[in-house]
């Protein structure tokens, strides 16, 4: 699988490491299940936060959904759910998944766009998977090591999927901080920044799907979306942990580069 070099400062979707088993595809919720809560001691060395960090992985029944099965982290159920809501990864499809690092939502991705061809009589979709960090290969997509902020990215990306995409998706977070608001800036200019990159690759009626944290600083962003696209949905799929401020905007319609707010 070709790999390119890159360089500058994008966030990865997903958390977790790959498991051996092959995603089922299955659309079951992770909730109402009744195991026993884990209790996680604070062990020398290990500080608060990080303890309930680790208690709370081990009792999120997303977690272990992704384990079970073959997903490389909890966040595949978000691209899932929200594509359950809206179609967008449809068989045919082209797709840019931005700062896809560890590539959970590209396996939900593949078989939705018929990247493998399994799906006799439809079109084969293709998925372009990008990141700052290597990432290990995905059967039926193309993944490479490339900073989209980079002058040319659109056009190495244009070129690598022979054409426009249909969706651009981002699942990027900025290194946290620590402080609320400054986290919050940080993923907004991230997603303005992601918003702008799909302009660019975007074919006419396509959509856009990005992670937002709410905080206040949105407008500008939801603005620029409404100007660019027919319709903008800001979504909090059940996958999201209740008490994350994150969300998910899916603009559909793209009317364009150029296009103004009617």
């Amino acid at each position: 699988m070709a790999k390119k070099p890159g360089g500058s400062k994008s966030g990865a979707g997903g958390a977790g490491k790959a498991g051996g088993k092959k995603p089922t595809g299955k659309n079951t919720s992770g909730r109402g299940q009744r195991d026993l809560t884990v209790q996680v001691k604070t062990a020398r060395g290990r500080s608060l936060s990080s303890t309930r960090w680790l208690q709370r992985q081990l009792n999120d029944p997303y977690v272990r959904r992704a384990q079970a099965e073959g997903y490389r982290g909890r966040a595949a159920f978000k691209i899932m759910e929200l594509d359950d809501k809206f179609r967008f990864l449809v068989p045919g499809a082209r797709v840019v998944d931005l700062g896809c690092a560890p590539g959970g939502w590209i396996q939900v991705a593949v078989p939705r766009i018929n990247a493998l061809g399994e799906k006799k009589g439809k079109a084969i979709g293709t998925i372009i998977g990008v990141d700052l960090q290597e990432v290990e290969p995905i059967p039926g997509a193309e993944v490479y090591q490339l900073d989209f902020m980079e002058d040319d990215a659109d056009l190495k990306v244009k070129e690598w999927l022979g054409g426009k995409a249909d969706v651009v998706m981002s699942d990027m977070a900025a290194s946290s901080s620590g402080h609320k608001q400054t986290d919050h800036l940080r993923i907004i200019a991230l997603c303005e920044t992601a918003a702008y990159f799909a302009f660019d690759v975007l074919e006419v009626g396509g959509t856009f799907v990005a992670k937002v944290l709410a905080g206040g600083a949105e407008g500008e962003l939801q603005k620029l979306l409404k100007q660019k696209f027919d319709k903008v949905a800001n979504v909090k799929p059940p996958s999201s942990r209740s008490d994350s401020s994150e969300k998910f905007v899916v603009a559909t319609g793209y009317r364009g580069n150029g296009s103004e707010a009617e």
